[in-house]
């Protein structure tokens, strides 16, 4: 015989589960997703916005490191001494 006791659990399952999912579809429910999904771009946008910021100043930091290295270079000449010893 089934267990009364697993059977109770089941239908408790099963009446939660149709509750969750009516809680789920509510209009009440759509407007929190909607709200939340609104607060969720706004924070990508001031994210994407710093993130913009960031790659601007490394830009301006490879630029000026490459004007110091062909500073460097043009400014100490090496000197090329030859053997003539034979």
């Amino acid at each position: 015989m089934i267990d009364l006791q697993k059977l109770a659990i089941f239908a408790g399952g099963l009446l939660c589960g149709t509750a969750g999912v009516k809680l789920l579809k509510s209009k009440e429910a759509k407007k929190v997703y909607a709200h939340t999904t609104a607060a969720a771009l706004r924070a990508k946008e001031c994210v994407m916005t710093d993130v913009t910021k960031v790659r601007e100043g490394c830009g301006d930091i490879v630029a000026e490191a490459k004007e110091i290295n062909e500073k460097k270079s043009s400014d100490s000449a090496v000197e090329i001494i030859e053997d003539t010893c034979e």
